[in-house]
């Protein structure tokens, strides 16, 4: 039912998922020192309700930052923010220095674009241009488009995505190609996220909080950056081996490998190519592993066993048998 919620709010091109302050606050704390002197752009975020916004103007002095800078969409046939009658229907953004300007602006403080806002447009690629830093919740059903923007400029980043987004075929390649990596909270790691009343609300773990937020917990989604950080050089302890199990680790049909079912299930006596879930990328050190390739076999369909296709693999091996 969790992922149904997400599923269906993909497929009807809702992305209005808020993130909370808990779950920016428990991510950032362990990137404060990437942000010295840097201008940050929350390119995605409104700067009068958002709480990355948030988070950076409380810890503007604390991090060093240089600027903060966020921008909103505004759908001009629909405007989903509370903008007063008076106000024109086109995205805004505000730029903060830790100056002479308001902490927390109002819409009359706020400087809008000539257009919607959206983060492809050439107005937010002018603001993206001067940041350093870009850190969001990008729309869920434009995260290629969005990763392949910050890419193509050369931008350091984190944002929140959906798991299954690391199976996309360019993002699996800057995962593999170490230009990006997962953050360190994924799936319960994040609490949940704040969805208008207007979104229906599915599975189990959804409430109302005290400030009267609607909450929904999604259970599969994760952090993506290119900022280091230290859990990607922390080793996997490996304890089981392959010696003398042969019968728990059955190799494909289509590839000289075996396969793993869980993370935790690795030998550490095996030099080949092993098949291990897409959650193996929340532990992976690229000092310890290399990535082969994803899901396919030598004959380009997907990894088999005895004819049947387990969920996604990841092929790898493990590099420190290889010296």
């Amino acid at each position: 039912m969790k992922t149904n919620f997400l599923s269906k709010a993909k497929k009807n091109k809702n992305d209005e998922f808020y993130t909370q302050l808990i779950d920016i606050e428990s991510e950032l704390q362990h990137y404060t020192s990437n942000f010295k002197d840097k201008i940050v752009f929350c390119n995605c975020d409104d700067p009068l309700t958002s709480n990355f916004y948030k988070y950076f103007a409380l810890n503007f002095k604390r991090l060093g930052l240089k600027k903060l800078i966020s921008a909103c969409y505004v759908n001009v046939e629909k405007t989903t923010y509370d903008l007063e009658a008076t106000s024109p229907a086109r995205g805004y953004y505000y730029e903060y220095t830790g100056g002479n300007e308001e902490l927390f602006p109002s819409i009359h403080e706020v400087t809008y674009f000539n257009e919607d806002g959206d983060f492809r447009s050439a107005e937010s690629i002018t603001l993206l241009e001067q940041a350093d830093i870009i850190v969001t919740n990008p729309p869920f059903s434009l995260f290629r488009e969005f990763i392949e923007l910050v890419i193509t400029h050369n931008k350091q980043f984190l944002v929140i995505g959906n798991i299954n987004a690391i199976t996309y075929k360019d993002i699996f390649a800057l995962i593999k190609e170490n230009k990006a990596w997962l953050g360190i909270n994924l799936g319960r790691g994040i609490s949940g996220f704040i969805v208008p009343e207007h979104y229906e609300l599915y599975g189990t773990e959804t409430k109302i909080n005290e400030h009267g937020e609607r909450i929904v917990a999604s259970n599969n989604c994760l952090w993506l950056t290119n900022l280091d950080n230290f859990k990607r050089h922390k080793d996997i302890e490996l304890v089981k081996t392959y010696q003398g199990n042969e019968n728990n680790y059955p190799k494909y049909d289509n590839y000289e490998g075996i396969n793993v079912n869980k993370t935790q299930d690795i030998p550490k006596d095996y030099l080949g190519a092993m098949g291990v879930p897409i959650t193996f990328l929340h532990k992976f050190n690229p000092e310890q592993f290399e990535i082969i390739k994803f899901r396919k076999g030598d004959d380009g369909k997907d990894l088999s066993i005895n004819g049947k296709c387990p969920y996604f693999r990841i092929l790898m091996i493990n590099k420190r048998l290889q010296k």
